[in-house]
């Protein structure tokens, strides 16, 4: 298996980016009078919004990573064993904060002995407790003592649970698994089909063409269909073409040829687009709710020409230092994404509204990303303090 190269500054810098967006659209999803192009695309609608582009983009990126962190720990010895339970738990964890996630948007207050915000806040601070990156001088006892809470309050707060209505009361259940469990199911495929296959380029495009084959057929000759753990296969084709282009990154550092890489990309992004545009027609047009091919590879090409940007402008001209405001959304990113929902339940908790110039138009986009920023500086602050979560 060749070797990589140190890892890329470029993919922090986009997955740092992309967590800025993210934050972004979520919280800008409630206003009005914005324009349409800015929020999600509806169900029944063939269109792409802008926030329909970013949480491919995320899942790309999880696959752009993947060998790197897959192959440096088999740089450093790590056993085979080692190498899968740390695939395993590493998605067992995302779907566990994505199973919890989901259950929180059908959370009934009425019905519960605790209010909303505050089961909010009682899991989102066990997540912190259970997957903090505790520093390595920390005695053993210590730490298993503050996993331990978070793991006994996560049960806990499943026990306390009750979703559905009053007449109608509902336990915790999977109606969907939520953007961290979409993309712990996709991380553990993709993960494992590089595991076994060594990440060997001509099996990982593959494996690739295989996943894009079958979101294809399920949006044209299977209607409707899905295959169990990956669905339709939308997202582990998005993260698997993410693993592709890294693939292609590595073979051509290792054969020299990295002047080539710019026509690579290049082509690969835009017939990507144009693909997806050629099978709309007859896949179900574009929607990210459907997860059409036709967004899928809309999304993945225009991933690979913003990672192909972001090589010349970070890696080659050195200008990682631009983006050193918003740099601990690439590197504490599950931090950053779970710090909206304490911002969230707090603003619940104790009643706090914007002003009303804040809840529309211009302003109001400003307000979030104000709020973007100022979630990604906390976020750096925790850093600092070796506060941040590690899966």
């Amino acid at each position: 298996m060749q070797q990589l190269p140190s890892r890329l500054s470029s993919i922090d810098v986009l997955r740092a980016i992309t967590m800025l967006l993210m934050i972004f659209v979520n919280d800008s999803s409630g206003l009005k009078l914005v324009p349409v192009w800015i929020d999600h695309a509806k169900e029944y609608e063939d269109a792409l919004g802008f926030a329909d582009t970013i949480f491919p983009a995320f899942l790309f990126i999880v696959g752009l990573s993947l060998p790197f962190a897959i192959k440096n720990r088999m740089k450093k010895g790590d056993s085979q064993i080692s190498i899968l339970f740390y695939i395993l738990t590493r998605s067992a964890a995302l779907l566990i904060i994505g199973f919890y996630h989901v259950n929180l948007e059908e959370y009934n207050s009425v019905s519960a002995p605790l209010p909303h915000a505050v089961w909010e806040l009682i899991i989102t601070f066990s997540f912190f407790l259970i997957w903090l990156d505790y520093p390595e001088t920390m005695q053993k006892a210590k730490k298993n003592i503050l996993v331990g809470i978070g793991i006994a309050a996560l049960i806990v707060m499943a026990i306390l649970y009750k979703g559905g209505t009053p007449d109608h009361p509902t336990w915790m259940h999977t109606s969907w698994w939520g953007i961290l469990g979409i993309i712990g199911w996709s991380y553990l495929v993709c993960a494992l089909a590089f595991f076994i296959f060594k990440g060997r380029l001509n099996a990982m495009l593959i494996v690739y063409v295989i996943f894009a084959g079958l979101n294809i057929a399920l949006h044209s000759v299977f209607k409707h269909d899905s295959l169990w753990v990956i669905g339709d296969a939308a997202s582990v084709t998005l993260t698997m073409g993410g693993v592709v282009i890294s693939g292609v990154y590595a073979y051509l550092v290792e054969k020299n040829r990295t002047h080539r890489l710019w026509t690579i990309f290049t082509i690969a992004g835009t017939g990507l687009i144009i693909l997806g545009l050629v099978l709309r027609p007859y896949t179900e047009g574009i929607s990210k709710i459907r997860s059409t091919p036709g967004w899928v590879f809309i999304c993945s090409g225009i991933t690979i020409l913003m990672f192909e940007l972001l090589i010349y402008v970070v890696d080659m001209k050195g200008k990682k230092n631009f983006f050193r405001i918003i740099s601990p959304a690439g590197t504490s990113t599950l931090t950053c994404y779970l710090l909206p929902y304490i911002q969230v339940s707090l603003i619940e908790l104790f009643g706090i509204e914007y002003p009303h110039i804040f809840n529309y138009g211009f302003t109001g986009l400003l307000r979030s990303m104000a709020t973007a920023f100022i979630i990604i500086w906390i976020g750096g602050l925790l850093e600092k303090k070796r506060l941040r979560l590690k899966i």
